[in-house]
């Protein structure tokens, strides 16, 4: 199937399911979810793989075994492209539009003490910095998991606290609900978007392999 955009429906379809999140819904819609979400996704994904890597299109149910919230069914459809340990692209559609990104969503441990010594080290921290700043006025929002505190081990008027106090790291770009979205321009627009996104995710994966 060749990609020619997200259609109006699959948004609907998510507008509707955050009104109904309930199996009888999903039943009466699932060839909408089939149709306009899972299938546009997995053209997009497979038309991006060449490139940067097979993608997994995730379940759109939840785990709510340990959850307060029983809702059964995710309420966007998400795809990610693995390069290391919780550290890839990803991109997602849902109510709101369509939304890219890349980074590490997830760093403990060794992983993470692994990450803030590249962060605190000249050279690489400094190339990070560049990262982000170059990301950031190309559109991109810098966002993460953030330590209010400083973590342990380093100094507070450290040049690169900011950096430091960062758990996870990701540029993040939203399309929203722009004309864009629902034509198969959207596949140049988030390749163009990974790629610029390249350089965090080698420097990730590079800090934390």
């Amino acid at each position: 199937m060749e990609f020619t955009g997200f259609p109006v429906a699959a948004l609907d379809f998510y507008d509707d399911l955050e009104m109904d999140n309930t199996k009888s819904f999903w039943d009466a819609n699932k060839a909408t979810y089939d149709e306009h979400v899972k299938a546009p996704m997995v053209a997009l994904t497979d038309a991006l793989a060449p490139e940067f890597g097979a993608a997994k299109v995730f379940r759109p149910y939840r785990d709510v075994r340990f959850a307060k919230d029983k809702t059964p069914y995710k309420t966007h459809q998400g795809a990610f492209v693995g390069l290391g340990p919780a550290t890839g692209w990803y991109v997602e559609v849902a109510a709101p539009g369509v939304r890219v990104g890349a980074g590490v969503y997830e760093a403990s441990g060794e992983r993470l003490a692994a990450m803030r010594e590249a962060m605190a080290e000249e050279k690489t921290g400094k190339a990070l910095q560049r990262i982000l700043r170059d990301l950031e006025r190309g559109g991109f929002e810098i966002a993460g998991e953030r330590l209010k505190t400083v973590p342990r081990g380093y100094d507070k008027e450290h040049p690169r606290i900011e950096l430091l106090r960062m758990k996870t790291v990701l540029g993040m770009r939203s399309y929203g609900f722009e004309p864009v979205v629902h034509t198969a321009d959207l596949l140049g627009e988030i390749r163009e978007d990974w790629r610029r996104l390249r350089p965090l995710v080698n420097w990730i994966n590079n800090a934390t392999s």
